[in-house]
């Protein structure tokens, strides 16, 4: 018998299987959870839930019952449950439907408020994200609206004019003084390229200052024998009618917002200047080698983002404000409008959604202060930490144990580990 018959015969390596196809629903759930708008979810989950953790720690029944915690716990949970669910209930209450009104036109008022408050915070929030998409920082919310609602005022006072041309001048007054403040920030950073942010904090001071000597001085916005820094009320022409009738406050601004929402959708996705300010948003550099002008999409996206702001400003002098305004008419809202942007990924659906949601916040808060003692401060810290759960995507998917995206799952790992183990099983054999 030859060395050859008697040698044993070498293992046969199995012959390599192909990776089975994840199933359509899998793919589908892989998206999801791998994606930015789980995160926002989460975010406001975690806010959430931090907030009523303040909730409860202030909450003098809880305090009360935690006294004697060892001796009857279930006092303490019992107050626990009372103190947080009444305050969201009354959050509900106030944003949504009130249950406790007497007809169905009564109990929607809360929601059409709640419409009516985010209404500014949509537009101006579509504005601040339309300029993230291009890769600019638009901080300078307050001084659009603030010119935006300086011109529309001084045209919605001191013109003459039938309805509703009267209101089309006033609105395109204000659109255009917005485009206007936010493209000097636009030309010095495609001309000079002076930082943004700087540009517009400095131009929020300036707007600021300017509309206080406007409301200070007579033929300009002052009312007419008035010493108070506020304006005349604005004329019938000029004011946005009510949308539901004189019973509810919501106005048309609501309709001209969700029109923004639409005409942003539809610039960014399916217009070939959006796609222009996506690319040079994503990397100026390729965007300059593939022959686009940086530079002139800086000024264009900062005037159409100040347009959008500037349609805030309108709709607060004449929707929200139509008896007359003072310097306070910003009321926060183009600092809110970041918070909106970021809550929305910079998507105009998404930040449609933030808006609502953070107008349901502003409305509901007022009756969970009076209706059960919360202080009104939660809900802006809830608002702030929803800002800091979404500048920390991985903090959130380790909070709620969601795969981070980078990284293979449990179940991928194991199958690698078991196929590595088997691999150096073969090569030792």
């Amino acid at each position: 018998m030859t060395t050859a018959e008697t040698r044993p015969a070498a293992p046969q390596r199995p012959e390599p299987t192909t990776p089975q196809r994840p199933s359509r629903w899998r793919r589908a759930w892989t998206q999801v959870v791998s994606g930015s708008a789980l995160v926002s979810v989460l975010a406001v989950v975690a806010a959430v839930i931090v907030g009523s953790l303040m909730i409860a720690l202030t909450d003098p029944d809880v305090q009360a019952a935690a006294g004697y915690f060892f001796q009857r716990p279930s006092d303490t949970f019992e107050a626990i449950g009372a103190a947080v669910g009444g305050a969201y209930a009354a959050l509900f209450r106030g944003s949504i439907y009130n249950f406790n009104a007497s007809s169905f036109a009564v109990g929607i008022r809360p929601l059409t408020e709640t419409l009516k408050f985010a209404t500014p915070l949509i537009a101006a929030g579509l504005g601040v994200g339309l300029a993230f998409r291009a890769g600019l920082f638009n901080i300078g919310g307050q001084g659009q609206m603030l010119m935006a609602a300086a011109a529309a005022g001084y045209v919605a006072t001191a013109w003459n004019l039938p309805f509703p041309l009267h209101m089309i001048a006033a609105i395109a007054a204000g659109l255009v003084a917005g485009a206007v403040w936010a493209g000097i920030a636009g030309l010095l950073k495609a001309r000079t390229g002076a930082h943004e942010v700087i540009v517009t904090i400095m131009l929020n001071h300036i707007a600021a200052y300017l509309l206080a000597w406007m409301l200070a001085t007579q033929g300009i916005l002052q009312a007419p024998g008035s010493n108070n820094p506020k304006t005349a009320p604005m004329a019938d022409s000029a004011v946005l009618p009510p949308i539901l009738g004189p019973m509810y406050k919501l106005h048309l601004g609501f309709l001209l917002a969700l029109v923004a929402v639409a005409v942003t959708w539809w610039l960014l996705e399916r217009s070939s200047l959006g796609f222009r300010f996506r690319a040079v948003g994503e990397n100026p550099a390729a965007a300059r080698t593939a022959g686009i002008s940086v530079g002139r999409m800086y000024f264009l996206v900062m005037v159409i983002a100040g347009a959008l702001v500037g349609l805030a400003g309108v709709s607060q002098v004449l929707g929200t404000e139509p008896k007359g305004f003072g310097g306070g008419i910003d009321a926060g809202i183009g600092f809110d409008a970041i918070t909106v942007a970021l809550l929305g990924r910079s998507r105009p659906l998404g930040i449609l959604f933030a808006g609502l949601l953070f107008g349901a916040f502003k409305t509901g808060g007022f009756t969970m202060q009076a209706s059960q003692g919360v202080p009104i401060e939660i809900v802006l810290v809830v608002q702030s930490l929803i800002v800091l759960f979404i500048a920390a995507p991985p903090l959130v998917r380790a909070m709620f144990g969601v795969p981070q995206p980078d990284r293979p799952g449990r179940r991928q790992r194991r199958a690698a580990k078991r196929a590595a183990a088997s691999e150096g099983k073969e090569v030792a054999a």
